[in-house]
């Protein structure tokens, strides 16, 4: 049974930062690319950022040079350090092992004066 357990979430003002974990269980973590991924209220569920097993990182434009994923294969942990966070950044995000039916229950980041 795989469980993803997200945490980090709050409410932050513009420019401010959060840092999210995503807690895995299971033998699959460490040689499974992990994602993290957001939905807005009243939108698709969106990737974010990835990282392989290796380390190799992508993200997507709107994150660039804001956002930084990492993964600690010892810990079958995977984070999000989120900076200077603008108001549509506000979503749930989820992490999720690629090609795997395996979803988190989402933390809610709230960017807001």
């Amino acid at each position: 049974q795989v469980q993803l357990v997200e945490s980090g979430g709050g409410l932050v003002q513009p420019g401010g930062s959060l840092r999210l974990s995503c807690a895995a269980s299971g033998s699959f973590f460490n040689r499974n690319t992990m994602a993290w991924y957001r939905q807005a209220p009243g939108k698709q569920r969106d990737v974010v950022a990835t990282i392989t097993g290796g380390g190799i990182t992508n993200y997507v434009d709107s994150v660039k040079g804001r956002f930084t994923i990492s993964r600690d294969n010892a810990k079958n942990t995977v984070y999000l350090q989120m900076n200077s966070l603008k108001p549509e950044d506000t979503a749930v995000y989820y992490c999720h092992p690629l090609s795997t039916r395996y979803w988190g229950q989402g933390t809610q980041v709230t960017v807001s004066s």
